[in-house]
């Protein structure tokens, strides 16, 4: 059985015992969080739009790789250079419902 689930602006496919990194959220480490699915596919082939329950427990907070970003006009003698992390909440799923 897995589920489709939606945080942050992007979609998620997860199954129970899955370590997804998302979207930071505002939650400590070892709190459990819920997301609504948006698609639940069970085993048997059946699917429940829009009804059920994905738990999740918060393993810890981070920084993604750091991406550079080089801009530079010719014969301009302009040249930047920016660095970004994107930071990330990394989540383990513990159980997917159907309601």
């Amino acid at each position: 059985m897995y589920a489709i689930i939606e945080t942050g602006g992007k979609q998620y496919r997860v199954e129970k015992g899955m370590r997804i990194r998302i979207e930071k959220i505002e939650a400590e480490e070892g709190k459990k969080i819920e997301f609504i699915p948006l698609l639940i596919r069970k085993k048997d082939g059946s699917l429940v739009l829009g009804k059920g329950k994905v738990t999740g427990e918060v393993t810890g907070h981070g920084l993604g790789k750091k991406v550079t970003v080089f801009k530079y006009k010719p014969k301009k003698n302009y040249k930047r250079w920016k660095g970004h992390r994107q930071p990330y909440t990394e989540v383990v799923i513990k159980d997917i419902k159907e309601v």
